[in-house]
């Protein structure tokens, strides 16, 4: 069902209550799986907002989102967020994000639009400006899929290419997880992962329904050593990005340098199954880091973080509020 709003000349806006209708058109087009309804509903079930949107210029759709609306301290009202959207082509992108932002402003009072795009470039567009909040990594590894597996490991560092042999050789093997036992295991290592590195979790259930509400757009692969799990590498897909969420390793797993075999296998079997990019999801400078680093031979750098202010509260929310700031990071509970 769609519910149609007139923003701008021959410039039109649909809201979408199709899940599968949105999820073809989100998939058709390239988009990110954070722009899969799925993602939405899980959004959903905390304190966000979840709205799917399809622009049309006359008669012709040229881009769509799926928008996280979080409620703000009185005056504030909203704010408007689309993780890895809109999902719009290049000549398209402009106007695109002109309709997103008369929408925010004008169905949710939204005092700011903000917009991570998978793209590499912003266009410009009038009133949108780097945003000093921003919530997922621009600065990441992102390989193409489209290439042979020798060019792929030739892009890695020579160490990378020991240890996924030397895993390998030592009896390592890599498998799907199939249900929520499995998840089980695999948020087990999470947590001796987070208390080893010292990083805070969701509630085992956050993950679960993760796991259950994006189906076969959630892939966990589980690396086994003699029947027990050692590692995990956990994926959100779509036809066009494979995108690492999660992942952790226990003593065991680190003694084996399964986390090296783990993810090439994970990027071997996206590339299997047709997906363009593997994306990393960002760069610190830390371990972890350095260890996605050894896989890939050149960083890549999105846009990042770019908003739109849509109201005169603007500036109590940049420089006032401080606080509430902070809402922008809950985007992931």
């Amino acid at each position: 069902m769609r519910e149609c709003i007139i923003l701008l000349a021959m410039i039109r806006v649909e809201r979408c209550s199709a899940w599968q209708q949105w999820d073809g058109e989100v998939l058709d087009r390239g988009g990110h799986p954070l722009q899969l309804w799925g993602w939405g509903e899980i959004k959903a079930r905390g304190n966000w907002k979840v709205e799917r949107v399809f622009v049309y210029d006359d008669d012709q759709c040229i881009g769509l989102a799926q928008i996280l609306l979080r409620t703000l301290p009185w005056p504030l009202k909203n704010l408007a967020y689309v993780p890895r959207g809109p999902v719009a082509q290049l000549a398209d992108r402009a106007g695109v994000l002109e309709a997103l932002a008369s929408y925010s402003k004008q169905q949710h009072g939204a005092v700011s639009v903000v917009v991570e795009p998978d793209w590499e470039a912003m266009p410009e567009v009038k009133g949108w400006k780097s945003s000093p909040n921003p919530i997922l990594m621009a600065r990441t590894l992102v390989l193409d899929l489209l290439r042979s597996e020798d060019d792929l490991l030739a892009d890695m560092t020579k160490k990378t290419r020991q240890y996924i042999r030397k895993s390998e050789k030592s009896g390592v093997e890599i498998r799907l997880a199939k249900n929520l036992d499995d998840i089980a295991v695999c948020l087990a290592i999470y947590r001796e992962t987070a208390r080893r590195a010292d990083f805070p979790l969701h509630k085992d259930k956050y993950y679960e329904t993760i796991f259950e509400t994006l189906g076969s757009n959630s892939q966990v692969f589980m690396a086994t050593y003699e029947g027990r799990v050692v590692a995990f590498l956990w994926l959100a897909v779509s036809e066009a990005v494979a995108f690492e969420l999660y992942g952790g390793m226990n003593d065991e797993g680190q003694q084996l340098r399964a986390n090296y075999i783990l993810k090439w296998e994970a990027i071997r079997r996206t590339k299997e199954w047709g997906i363009a990019r593997y994306d990393m999801n960002g760069l610190l400078n830390d371990g972890v880091s350095k260890f996605k680093q050894g896989f890939a031979g050149r960083e890549t750098q999105l846009a990042g973080s770019y908003e739109k202010p849509l109201s005169p509260l603007y500036v109590v929310w940049a420089k006032g509020l401080p606080a509430a700031k902070k809402l922008l990071r809950l985007v992931k509970k």
